[in-house]
């Protein structure tokens, strides 16, 4: 067991939200939160994030049913053991975690970033990631508190340096009015 206070969020990475318990044998399903539902396959382990403290829990089996993932942990055989984690997340450590291709970030990483304007300016604080499907969309928060959304495409979020925590965009016409 890991204390939660020990590490940083950062260290981990949400795969999973557990949405209900399924069946009487400890199984749960979950909602997943990842790109890639399929990749539950290969995990193996994962944290679960009780609220208090990050609990390892082995995989021993994985099915899947409409937008949903079921799994069986080898640490849980009733459902009564499992009933108290719903709506809790399932976490991965960053090694674990798929690789990215080019131009692409984990959210995390990008949530807090300060942005700036390919013309110098400040134009506020990354607060929220909208994910719609074409592309993503970057919810910036002004220093006026008004919110701007920018499209995650390469017209416009021309640099991310995650090292630095700082995204330079270029602004299209008519997104600030």
């Amino acid at each position: 067991m890991t204390d939660r206070k020990e590490r940083s969020m950062e260290s981990y990475l949400r795969v999973g939200v557990i949405a209900s318990t399924h069946g009487l044998k400890g199984e749960v399903k979950v909602f997943p939160t990842t790109d890639d539902p399929e990749r539950f396959r290969e995990l193996k382990k994962v944290l679960l994030d009780t609220g208090h403290e990050y609990k390892p829990l082995e995989i021993a089996g994985v099915k899947f049913f409409k937008n949903q993932v079921i799994l069986k942990f080898r640490e849980f055989q009733d459902i009564n053991e499992v009933e108290q984690y719903k709506g809790k997340d399932l976490l991965v450590t960053r090694d674990q975690a798929v690789p990215l291709g080019e131009n692409e970030n984990f959210i995390t990483d990008l949530i807090n970033m300060e942005v700036y304007t390919d013309e110098g300016g400040y134009l506020g604080t990354l607060t929220d990631v909208l994910q719609t499907g074409a592309n993503d969309v970057y919810v910036v928060e002004t220093g006026e508190g008004k919110e701007v959304l920018l499209p995650a495409i390469p017209s416009c979020v021309l640099k991310v340096d995650v090292e630095e925590a700082k995204m330079t965009v270029h602004i299209l016409e008519g997104l600030l009015e």
